[in-house]
């Protein structure tokens, strides 16, 4: 959704890069570009002065002034004033001092609010709750179904006393679905109310009905992120008529222009709590307006990233893997059926577009990777599994004879066959290197990646050997040269400390393109 922001924005900083200072010119300069990005992702326009007043106030503040790389701290500065428009810190859920937590769900028809429900709820699960899902959308045709549908594929109870389809009285079934909730012990009840094409006195007056009937902790506004400029209207109609404590953005996977979350915040006053991204239930999480800003200015999203691996990949899985790359063998233990289960794992975290596109830097590479066949994996896994145990234990064992049987018993072709084995050795002696501290093939050892007993002695030694001066003034002038080396590396470079790469000219290592 904000590929033409980021790709605006990286085109602007990327004329600031090699300057040692900027002058008032680049400094307007810069502001106008980014205005004009703004502009385009459809932000509303008091958002933009605001935010444009900002950054041009602090960038020709001191902070930039005397920075040893002022586009680095303009970065930081437009980075950190993103993370402001977008709500501040993380919002969290308010629960009740006694259960049931009421949450009730408003917005227009069409934003997914049914849809939400079930997402809410599974995520609520997850969190260890026992969630209840209220039907109290009794107009739209089969909104009472759909809702029981999604409750049953999220797992959680659903209350839906009455057929709906213009039958039943929304306001009574939300009343009664809190002493239900308390009869089977549910501490979370989320309310589904009914939503119109727009604005309108008849359902302000049913949502105010409701909230007054069930007095709810938390009145969620959800919102269509791909409606642009209206949803800003709507929402603010919608919080001066009925009222609500926080949004929740649906359809952030679409290819709008994305301003409109950009602006939600800022405008009403009320901060971005959850975002759903995707079709499946498990497509939502809580909405963290740094993480956010991180990846419109293609700076990833490491943090998401790791929380996904951290509910995938068990600690005990992960470390018998390591163990076996680490292994005095050369990794030689991690056979395809290994291979197979990582595979696996990491389908489990969602797409492998989605997971590259949470890395730094990897905007510079959306085309390739949007151009991803995720078909490709499941042909892999039919290659492995239609061996035989002893032969994905031991691939050397793999001739002619056994890759054509292979490679009809999974429809593939024989060079495939033979190509997945050859990658297999290749991916499992670069891994085995990285486990044991030897870096990327190419590369230095990247600290903090372990490392065998010979390479740690001497480390050891080399350690020995560096002697700190015995003068105090002459230490204090070595380990101040070694700072200020320390932070000229950290600034000078791109992401993990590595050059600066040009979006254009980006090319993968070699190492990498045999498996994209």
């Amino acid at each position: 959704m904000f590929d033409t922001l980021s790709d605006r924005l990286s085109a602007t900083f990327k004329n600031l890069r090699g300057k040692g200072r900027l002058s008032e010119a680049d400094i307007d300069a810069t502001a106008r570009e980014i205005r004009i990005a703004l502009l385009e992702a459809d932000v509303a326009l008091p958002v933009v002065r605001a935010f444009i007043a900002n950054v041009k106030e602090r960038a020709r503040g001191v902070e930039v002034s005397q920075a040893l790389n002022p586009a680095q701290q303009v970065v930081k500065i437009v980075n950190e004033e993103l993370v402001a428009i977008l709500g501040g810190e993380t919002r969290r859920l308010r629960f009740a001092k006694t259960a049931p937590t009421v949450i009730m769900l408003a917005g227009l028809q069409g934003a997914g609010k049914t849809t939400l429900a079930g997402k809410l709820g599974l995520w609520l699960k997850g969190q260890g709750h026992s969630p209840l899902l209220v039907a109290c959308d009794l107009q739209r045709p089969n909104a009472v179904n759909q809702l029981s549908v999604v409750a049953e594929r999220a797992g959680v109870a659903v209350y839906a006393p009455e057929p709906g389809n213009g039958v039943g009285d929304p306001v009574q079934v939300a009343k009664d679905s809190i002493e239900f909730a308390k009869a089977k012990v549910h501490d979370i009840v989320i309310v589904d109310t009914a939503g119109r094409l727009g604005i309108d006195q008849e359902l302000m007056r049913q949502a105010a009905d409701i909230r007054d009937a069930v007095s709810p902790d938390e009145i969620l506004f959800v919102v269509d992120a791909m409606i642009g400029q209206d949803a800003v209207n709507t929402a603010e109609a919608f919080r001066d008529g009925v009222g609500f404590d926080g949004v929740v953005l649906s359809k952030l996977d679409g290819d709008a222009r994305g301003g409109a979350a950009l602006s939600i915040a800022h405008v009403t006053g009320k901060q971005i709590m959850f975002a759903s991204n995707g079709e499946k239930l498990e497509d939502f999480d809580a909405f963290h307006p740094d993480r956010m800003a991180s990846r419109i200015l293609d700076m990833g999203d490491l943090l998401t990233l790791i929380e996904q691996a951290e509910k995938t990949f068990s600690q005990e899985e992960a470390a018998k893997m390591a163990s076996k790359l680490q292994s005095s063998k050369g990794g030689k233990d991690f056979t395809l059926d290994d291979f197979l289960a990582q595979m696996e794992q990491v389908r489990k975290m969602g797409s492998i577009s989605k997971l590259l596109g949470m890395l730094p830097g990897m905007g510079q590479i959306k085309d390739q990777i949007n151009n991803i066949d995720e078909r490709d994996i499941d042909r892999t896994a039919a290659i492995i599994k239609s061996m035989t145990p002893k032969e994905r234990a031991e691939p050397t064992i793999i001739n002619g004879s056994r890759r054509a049987r292979i490679a009809k018993g999974s429809g593939v072709e024989v060079s495939a066959v033979k190509s997945l084995v050859e990658r297999f050795f290749e991916a499992r002696k670069m891994m085995s290197k990285m486990a044991q501290g030897g870096g990327m093939p190419g590369m230095p050892g990247m600290p903090g990646m372990g490392g065998g007993p010979g390479r740690q002695k001497k480390q050891v030694k080399q350690a020995k050997g560096k002697r700190k001066s015995g003068n105090p003034m002459k230490r204090k002038a070595e380990e101040a040269a070694a700072a200020e080396r320390r932070e000229q590396a950290a600034q000078g470079g791109g992401a993990l400390g590595l050059p600066a790469q040009d979006g254009k000219n980006f090319e993968l290592p070699d190492e990498f393109k045999k498996f994209m």
